[in-house]
């Protein structure tokens, strides 16, 4: 299985102005660089929780079709397409009406439709490929606000401390990290 994010979100979760009151900033001199730590932000934070937060595509690369497909870096919103590598070797594209999509579970799945089955795909890696987007979407405000606050903390933190230190890692604090567990995508 191989996981590739294929467009990044292109809105964060935090705006400039909301990292610049939360560090207590005046001036634009820093402007690029505290956007900068806001993506660093995000992305640690999807990698700690396993969890997309603003719209992305991914594609998830597989060897053949299992009973059921799971997507993993949820929520997800859609599937835009399943494509395998038939027996004879032709690149197929499967209707949406053969699967039926689970956007409600965490991570979600995709299985065959009621009365169908999945097609036969030549023994090759990589022979099927899920391109889906995930995301809470493109208002930041529908992000849960202890993982917005999280990023927050993690802004300060290393705009304030821009050297790597033993004593003082960027967002040390337990409780800190305490704020993503509920939102982490634990493998079952």
């Amino acid at each position: 299985m191989a996981l590739t994010k294929i467009v990044d979100a292109t809105v964060e979760p935090v705006t400039l102005d909301e990292a610049k009151a939360h560090c207590r900033v005046d001036s634009s001199d820093d402007d690029a660089y505290l956007t900068t730590l806001i993506t660093v932000a995000r992305t640690a934070a999807e990698d700690r929780t396993q969890r997309t937060l603003m719209t992305t595509t991914w594609r998830l690369l597989i060897d053949a079709f299992p009973d059921a497909i799971k997507l993993p870096m949820p929520r997800i919103a859609g599937v835009n397409s399943v494509q395998y590598v038939a027996s004879d070797g032709t690149l197929a594209t499967l209707d949406p009406s053969v699967y039926t999509v689970d956007t409600a579970a965490e991570p979600g799945w995709i299985v065959p439709a009621y009365d169908q089955e999945w097609p036969e795909t030549r023994e090759q890696i990589n022979a099927v490929s899920v391109l889906y987007t995930a995301g809470y979407g493109t208002d930041s405000r529908l992000v849960p606000a202890p993982i917005r606050h999280w990023i927050l903390l993690a802004v300060g933190e290393m705009y304030a401390e821009r050297e790597r230190s033993a004593e003082k890692p960027a967002v040390p604090h337990q409780f800190v990290d305490g704020l993503l567990d509920p939102y982490r995508i634990l493998a079952v």
